[in-house]
């Protein structure tokens, strides 16, 4: 996944629409590429009492995705999408659910939100989530916070998988 920098001066002064976005987007991008370099084994190690592997965390983002770009968004059921009722099922692991594969899921996903903000405006509400009409500016923001959370989940995972050895972002 690409995306801009956030640390690039273009972004210090672009909309604030346009500096959400790249936020996402680096969030988004920082979380796919924990993958990077890993075996299988390795992304689907188990080192904490919860569910959360860091296979399961990409795999938990597309339904973090799911739930407000496309459910929030299209206002369709979580069962109409395809995805699982609860955020704690959304870790669950499958035999077919593979680094290729769920990353080719979060992917597209991500496209797919892209796609589905791209017509709103920040103040634009959203109504096919529980609380009620939001904001898409609120949805941003709450997404963002979720992924910078799934970020540092995933850094700590794979420092203690590679034994200390990380990757510089």
């Amino acid at each position: 996944m690409a995306f801009h920098p956030t640390t690039e001066p273009a972004v210090f002064h672009a909309a604030f629409r346009e500096q959400f976005e790249t936020f996402l987007d680096e969030h988004r991008t920082a979380l796919h590429d924990s993958l990077d370099g890993l075996t299988e084994e390795q992304a689907r190690r188990s080192l904490v009492t919860s569910k959360t592997t860091l296979l399961g965390l990409v795999k938990h983002a597309t339904f973090v995705e799911k739930v407000w770009f496309d459910e929030a968004i299209t206002c369709r059921s979580r069962a109409e999408i395809g995805i699982p009722g609860s955020p704690d099922e959304s870790f669950d692991l499958h035999g077919d659910d593979t680094i290729a594969s769920v990353r080719h899921a979060y992917r597209e996903t991500c496209a797919a939100s892209r796609r589905a903000t791209a017509e709103l405006t920040l103040d634009d509400l959203v109504r096919g989530n529980r609380r009620g009409p939001l904001p898409l500016r609120w949805v941003y923001l709450h997404t963002l916070r979720e992924l910078a959370q799934h970020c540092g989940h995933a850094d700590i995972l794979r420092e203690q998988i590679l034994g200390g050895t990380t990757r510089s972002v």
